[in-house]
């Protein structure tokens, strides 16, 4: 009975091993999509370090990526919506220049 108890070992320790494996690449993956997004949203390095931080939490709400996207989503509309409320009270002439960089 050894050899099959210690072949049970073995497949378990492979087991919890590829699936913590597995919980890395899905965390680093989403860092990863909250610094690219935090860039294209012109956040601060602090900034973008929190926003990322805010995505991989994100990925514990619920089962699957679905929470990730919602909270991308959110977050593009708010930019959206921020950036919307900023050019009504602009100035054409500031609008422009800020258009042309």
């Amino acid at each position: 009975m050894s050899q099959f108890d210690d072949l049970e070992r073995a497949y378990e320790a492979k087991f919890a091993h590829d699936e913590e494996m597995n919980f890395r690449i899905v965390a680093r993956r989403n860092r990863l999509i909250g610094e690219w997004a935090g860039r294209k949203m012109g956040l601060t390095e602090e900034e973008t370090s929190s926003y990322a931080k805010d995505v991989v939490r994100a990925d514990f709400e619920s089962a699957g990526d679905d929470d990730v996207v919602r909270n991308r989503a959110a977050a593009y509309q708010a930019e959206c919506r921020e950036k919307r409320a900023i050019s009504k009270s602009l100035p054409i002439s500031v609008m422009r220049r800020r258009s042309r960089t």
